[in-house]
């Protein structure tokens, strides 16, 4: 938990890692303590834009190893065992979420029902 100095208004002054004389702790969520750390740090809030696209260049460079190893550029076993249970475990979760996908569709799927089936799912 971190803990912080507060003026007699109540404004966050600093914040600490550790317990200090004066200091008094807070919850990590504290309202008052995440608009301090947003005024005083402004590229907290880029964090979410940077993991974002993390998480789609990671995509990108899964789909580009398949790609590679579709041509028989490289081969599989050309990665290290830890990779390549990475591989295969992503593999896995993808294929999961496509069939996952095929079941349910993409949401953007069309159906009217009339006033008279409206009535009978109620």
């Amino acid at each position: 938990m971190p803990f912080v100095h507060k003026d007699a208004a109540g404004n966050i002054l600093a914040v600490y890692t550790d317990a200090v004389e004066g200091a008094q702790e807070v919850a990590s969520d504290d309202p008052a303590l995440v608009a301090f750390i947003h005024k005083n740090i402004p590229a907290a809030d880029r964090g979410d834009d940077w993991m974002e696209s993390d998480l789609a260049l990671a995509r990108v460079i899964e789909d580009l190893i398949e790609v590679l190893i579709d041509k028989k550029l490289i081969m599989f076993t050309d990665f290290p065992a830890g990779a390549q249970r990475k591989l295969l475990d992503r593999r896995g979760l993808r294929k999961e979420f496509d069939l996952v996908e095929d079941l349910f569709g993409d949401g953007g799927d069309d159906f009217n029902v009339s006033e008279a089936d409206e009535d009978s799912l109620l």
